[in-house]
């Protein structure tokens, strides 16, 4: 029995090892910001960066583990992702303004940051305070 346990221990290890070989999750890239919204206060933009820039904008900070497969397949898509959905770097290039009316939906519901990013990022958390600071902000910002 602990012989099987060994190969497969192993064999896990190695598998490992080779799908960092895999050409998959190579994108990890912050494009240059060619506009952001016209921010209220600097306040407003450093709660936005705290809690949304890495997936929504062109400044992502990219961990160690964003280099090591499989959990850099799933880091690249989320920030991909999310820069579709909504990109601050991007901001008058596209559909950045109409995605700017769920802001303020998914914020009051708790959906953003999502609890799988604030687990290891407990910095991007913020107070309902805060979040109510960050909501009239974004409202002041994207009118």
């Amino acid at each position: 029995m602990i012989h099987l346990i060994r190969r497969v221990f192993v064999a896990g290890l190695v598998l490992l090892v080779l799908i960092q070989l895999l050409p998959f999750g190579r994108g990890r890239t912050n494009p240059p910001v060619l506009a952001e919204p016209p921010w209220d206060s600097p306040a407003t933009r450093a709660l936005a960066k705290r809690a949304c820039f890495d997936c929504h904008s062109n400044e992502t900070v990219w961990p160690i583990y964003a280099y090591v497969a499989p959990v850099s397949w799933l880091v690249e898509r989320d920030v991909a992702r999310g820069r579709h959905k909504l990109n601050l770097s991007e901001w008058n290039t596209g559909d950045s303004e109409q995605e700017s009316d769920d802001i303020p939906k998914v914020l009051r519901r708790g959906s953003m940051p999502p609890k799988k990013y604030l687990l290891l990022h407990p910095g991007a958390q913020l107070s309902d305070a805060e979040v109510q600071q960050l909501l009239a902000g974004l409202q002041a910002s994207l009118r």
